[in-house]
């Protein structure tokens, strides 16, 4: 007959082992807790604008009476007309400056990555980190005096028999490129580096040439960081306003010109709602960028990291 032995007491394991469980349990709502101040920063910064966007681009008010209705009619407008010339203009300059951003940031990128010379790094990421983040009514200024009607490198160069125009959708396309192009280069130079020597050097011993290397590993690996590159270039391009409403006003139809004029009544008075609906329309291609963006970042670091 086998002896039945009593239970035994929980011992201190167990008792601790309990203790944690619930301090864990107890970790997730602590970690809500510490986030809870910038959740509340971006609900009033990002979530009351967004709202009451959203609110005006989807109501009309009377004047008479004073009743508010919910109507598609802005929404509808947004997408007709100039509008929809104006929204296309933007995409069309965007993806266009970023992919040509993408093609020479990479190459400048690449040189950088491939030189012995620290100085030069540094020079280089030095100056792409300040001209990226130089943009406005200075850059405006500073292509007008250089590249304008009576811009020195214009008058030097007789550009104006050649057929140049900086406020054009050409002139706007290089002033573009001029903070895109530094842009990508501070991107790309992370995923660069992090391709392996050892893979460059196993394609080697198997007697791959340099196009081959990176046909089937180089570009195959730093595709996602590429093509991530581009969608944040495309973004930044699609959002920039004031470049290009200090150097071609109205003759280039771009979605943040029309806004403007929408709500300073520049065109038509009482357009305030329908400027509110392009904006809804610019903030759904900016999250199809991003949808787009944040999976090939993911999968980029998956790679290189």
């Amino acid at each position: 007959m086998t002896a039945s032995h009593p239970s035994a007491a929980p011992g201190p394991g167990a008792a601790a082992a309990r203790a944690g469980g619930r301090t864990r349990r107890r970790r997730p709502a602590r970690a809500w807790l510490g986030a809870l101040p910038l959740l509340v920063f971006a609900g009033l910064c990002f979530g009351l604008p967004a709202g009451a966007l959203l609110y005006g681009a989807i109501t009309r008010t009377d004047p008479a009476s004073g009743a508010t209705e919910l109507t598609a009619e802005h929404l509808q407008r947004s997408l007709q007309g100039p509008y929809l010339t104006s929204l296309t203009g933007s995409v069309q300059l965007s993806a266009l400056t970023a992919a040509i951003a993408t093609v020479v940031g990479v190459l400048i990128a690449q040189a950088v990555v491939t030189s012995r010379r620290a100085a030069l790094r540094g020079a280089v990421l030095t100056a792409s980190g300040v001209l990226a983040n130089f943009g406005g009514v200075p850059l405006a200024f500073a292509f007008i005096a250089t590249l304008g009607i009576s811009g020195v490198v214009t008058q030097l160069g007789n550009l104006d028999a050649l057929g140049w125009n900086l406020y054009s959708f050409t002139g706007l396309t290089v002033i573009y490129l001029y903070f895109l192009i530094p842009l990508m280069v501070i991107v790309v130079v992370p995923a660069l580096d992090g391709l392996r020597p050892q893979w460059r050097e196993a394609a080697r011993n198997n007697g791959a040439t340099a196009w081959q290397f990176w046909r089937y590993v180089g570009l195959p690996v730093l595709a996602p960081s590429l093509l991530g590159g581009f969608v944040l270039l495309f973004g930044s391009a699609f959002a920039a306003h004031a470049t290009a409403a200090a150097l071609v006003g109205g003759s280039v139809p771009l979605v943040t010109l029309k806004i403007a004029d929408a709500l300073s009544g520049n065109v038509l008075v009482g357009q305030e709602n329908v400027a509110l609906a392009l904006s809804l329309d610019m903030i759904v291609i900016a999250g199809l960028v991003m949808a787009v963006y944040l999976p090939l970042q993911r999968r980029s670091s998956r790679w290189l990291h």
